[in-house]
């Protein structure tokens, strides 16, 4: 079913308020309540909301503990991890590696300085929460995002097509939130910046993904958002099988506000493209190959819990994490949109996870205000360069 567009913001640019969260702010609280939704998810990842339910006598409304108990390092040998206790998972460790990615560059970034600068940065070590050591990113990265070390530290591949042949799932786009916010209120320029990113990494409805995500988050930044804004923001970008998947999905949304009567109607919307299949942890032949008629279930399903809570942080993320499936990508992109339109993160959550990950959370977000601020005066620079030479050339002077 097809959504009403609604008008796009006026080009003005108000000026913030009290209410209205300056450029610092909305950096701070998109990639802080992006880790925290990501904690929160960790925990119940590829169960469905009914087993969730089941395991915690209840929905999750809070930090959990692992869903294996003291058993976690061995009850899945394919992923000895600790997820729950406030760990975040890969999630918030590629999207803080991008950050730091933006800090060397500080510009614009392209697929090679994917290859120059976030391969090695995959190779240092770092603390990982979920393994409780020190080690290479690389060890605790899911095989998709492996797949970026081996095709161009390895095979050497050109990094605008390297993507080509990995699954395609929400890899890329679980940590586009960055890109979005350097590009901030200017959604198309996120969406393609996005899309050259993530071309080392991902092809095909995953590589949309990306674009789609990293152009919500922008859109989110805008003054004086909203989550309808956010939505037909993606929509206005989106295309083939993503844009269709956001749209029922964010059709089905637009008719509750309450996630718990979301939960079901949400998987039946975006289950004709999903490739997955319902059981998460088994997943169909067809699953994760390229297409243009599919897309991945984690964005649609954050837009719409975007919609359904809101815009309201606790209640988008919590909707997200209770959906399960693949909830901590999910509550990772809802809590960077619902972020960036100002939401305010519970602050107990946010040191609980900050602690118990041994992370700074808002160092990052500093850094990347930062750069964002210098690459806006480079865009003017070159804009104005730009428009002097076309003035000239067109005779117009």
């Amino acid at each position: 079913m097809m959504r009403t567009t609604a008008t796009a913001p006026a080009a003005s640019t108000p000026q913030t308020s009290p209410s209205t969260p300056g450029l610092d702010d909305r950096f701070t609280r998109a990639l802080v309540g992006a880790a925290v939704g990501d904690a929160l998810g960790g925990p119940v990842e590829g169960w469905t909301p009914e087993q969730i339910a089941e395991r915690h006598g209840g929905r999750v409304t809070g930090i959990v503990g692992p869903w294996y108990g003291e058993d976690w390092r061995t009850a899945r040998p394919i992923a000895p991890y600790h997820k729950g206790d406030g760990h975040v998972t890969d999630d918030t460790l590629m999207t803080h590696a991008l950050i730091r990615v933006y800090e060397k560059v500080r510009d614009h970034l392209d697929a090679y300085a994917v290859a120059d600068h976030l391969v090695p940065d995959l190779l240092s070590p770092r603390w990982i929460p979920e393994l409780e050591a020190e080690a290479l990113p690389l060890q605790r990265i899911f095989l998709a995002e492996k797949w970026i070390v081996a095709r161009l530290h390895y095979g050497h591949m050109d990094p605008r097509e390297a993507g080509a042949g990995n699954i395609v799932n929400c890899g890329a786009a679980m940590y586009m939130a960055p890109v979005g916010l350097v590009n901030a209120g200017h959604p198309e320029a996120a969406y393609a910046e996005a899309l050259e990113v993530a071309a080392p990494h991902q092809s095909s409805y995953g590589r949309e993904a990306a674009g789609v995500f990293a152009a919500a988050v922008a859109a989110a930044c805008h003054p004086g958002a909203t989550p309808d804004a956010v939505v037909d923001a993606a929509l206005a970008l989106a295309k083939d099988g993503t844009r269709s998947a956001i749209e029922e999905v964010c059709e089905v949304a637009s008719h509750h506000d309450d996630f718990e009567s979301a939960l079901a109607p949400m998987r039946a919307a975006v289950e004709p493209f999903d490739t997955v299949g319902p059981d998460y942890r088994s997943p169909a032949l067809g699953a994760r190959r390229p297409s243009r008629l599919h897309a991945i279930e984690e964005l649609p399903v954050a837009l719409g819990m975007l919609l359904v809570g809101g815009g309201d942080y606790r209640r988008t993320v919590l909707g997200s994490v209770n959906y399960g499936r693949d909830c901590d990508s999910i509550a990772t992109m809802s809590g960077a949109m619902a972020g960036a339109l100002g939401g305010e993160i519970p602050a107990d959550w946010a040191e609980a996870v900050a602690e118990a990950s041994r992370l700074d959370l808002h160092t990052p977000a500093r850094a990347l205000a930062q750069v964002a601020r210098e690459v806006f005066a480079r865009d003017l620079d070159r804009r104005a360069a730009h428009e002097e030479a076309f003035t000239a050339l067109a005779g117009e002077r």
